[in-house]
């Protein structure tokens, strides 16, 4: 069985031993190399308190409800984390109501908002340091229009646990909105270059909170290109499919299998979780919860997988205004909204959208979202594995999370082209 210390996490450290020649030692200009490669591997942890990882446990039950109520009729992706940056940044600028709400949709209840704060800066210092070999970039930025005044500590908490340094601009310079975009652009190494157009960007708007994620990792295992071929998907389409067969960490239960997929060192990966042929993709998500998700990495074991997985890519724009007030947050959108310590002006939240896109192939895995929140004017031990079939030939979920927390990055479907 598969030990977690929480969701899907996995502290198994794969090292290679090499046999050196006593009377033939190393040479001294190689022994830095191997130091690095031996570094390279180690798999890092992003240490937390019982009390943050239950933040990220109830967090995740975020993710899940967010994909549930967000889903629609074709292959998408979601970055919840990004949105739980964008939130928070913005709640320190909230009281009352407002505040609980937000903290309450998000997974975080009565947690203070020093604590989530503190959580976050955590997050996005220790991600990006956990593997040499997968690139993961959390950025956040505020912009402000120009004759509005962000509140002294408000400003003080963006800089110091988000990395956020407010950026006063006039909204009605014609440049503001390529400006956006451009940030959006460097943050995502352009993978989204545009998050706002012109239907969307509203020169009057007092303030713009953006967060993006990047991540870019190798398989650990990577698929070999000679190997991928059409085959049929969902029965009605071909699709470029890749395959391999390896050892992974695999799991069944009633409503589907699942593989986990190793990036880098292991701090990242990548769980196809394929509903069973009785079962459909809601299914799976009306299943889905932190506990049942924790269940299932408990289950999981080592096997010899016959893997068949489709090389694609997946852009998802969508608005979230509707589905962040069905998920609970409602004042924060109405005249009545509480963001006494945001700005010299009574604000409330006037659009919530995000951009995600991911790209996957033989190599590996390129993803990253920009989540962005428009404030406007309130009128106020071995053993010989089993081997496994796991043909991904049909609709299915896929989550990236980070190992050591089990905290979930991205979450998306796949139905075809």
């Amino acid at each position: 069985m598969k030990l977690t210390t929480f969701l899907t996490l996995a502290t198994i450290v794969a090292m290679t031993a090499c046999q050196q020649n006593i009377a033939q030692p190393m040479p001294i200009e190689e022994q830095p190399k191997e130091k690095e490669q031996q570094e390279a591997a180690e798999q890092k942890q992003i240490h937390l308190s019982q009390t943050e990882l239950q933040m990220v446990s109830s967090n995740n039950n975020f993710a899940f409800n967010l994909f549930r109520t967000a889903q629609e009729d074709k292959s998408q992706i979601l970055s919840p984390l990004s949105i739980t940056y964008a939130l928070s940044m913005l709640n320190n600028g909230a009281t009352g109501k407002t505040q609980q709400e937000i903290n309450q949709t998000l997974g975080f209840f009565e947690t203070d908002m020093d604590s989530t704060n503190v959580f976050c800066k955590k997050m996005l210092d220790g991600a990006p340091a956990l593997d040499k070999e997968t690139k993961v970039l959390i950025g956040n930025t505020i912009y402000t229009n120009k004759g509005y005044t962000l509140k002294t500590d408000f400003v003080k908490k963006a800089k110091e646990y988000y990395d956020a340094t407010p950026e006063s601009r006039d909204f009605h310079d014609g440049k503001t909105l390529n400006v956006i975009n451009q940030w959006a652009s460097d943050h995502t190494n352009k993978m989204i270059e545009k998050v706002l157009d012109n239907q969307t960007f509203d020169p009057d708007a007092i303030s713009y909170l953006l967060n993006a994620i990047y991540f870019k990792g190798a398989w650990a295992e990577k698929f070999n290109k000679n190997l991928t071929k059409e085959e049929l998907f969902n029965d009605k389409e071909k699709v470029m499919m890749m395959s391999q067969v390896e050892e992974f960490y695999y799991a069944d239960n009633d409503y589907f299998s699942s593989v986990e997929l190793p990036y880098g060192n292991g701090s990242f990966c990548m769980t196809v979780m394929l509903p069973h042929e009785d079962k459909t993709v809601n299914d799976v998500l009306d299943y889905l919860s932190t506990k049942t998700w924790m269940d299932n990495g408990n289950r999981m074991h080592k096997c010899l997988v016959d893997l068949k997985l489709p090389r694609f890519e997946t852009k998802t724009d969508m608005g979230l205004n509707t589905i962040m007030q069905k998920l609970g947050i409602s004042i924060a959108f109405t005249n009545a909204a509480e963001f006494d310590r945001f700005c010299d002006v009574s604000t409330k939240i006037d659009l919530i959208k995000q951009v995600a896109r991911i790209k996957l192939d033989e190599e590996g895995t390129e993803a990253a979202a920009v989540t962005v929140i428009e404030m406007t004017k309130a009128s106020a031990v071995p053993h010989k594995p089993e081997r496994v079939v796991f043909h991904a030939d049909r609709t299915f979920l896929y989550v990236i999370s980070e190992q050591s927390t089990g905290a979930i990055f991205f979450i998306g479907k796949y139905m075809g082209k």
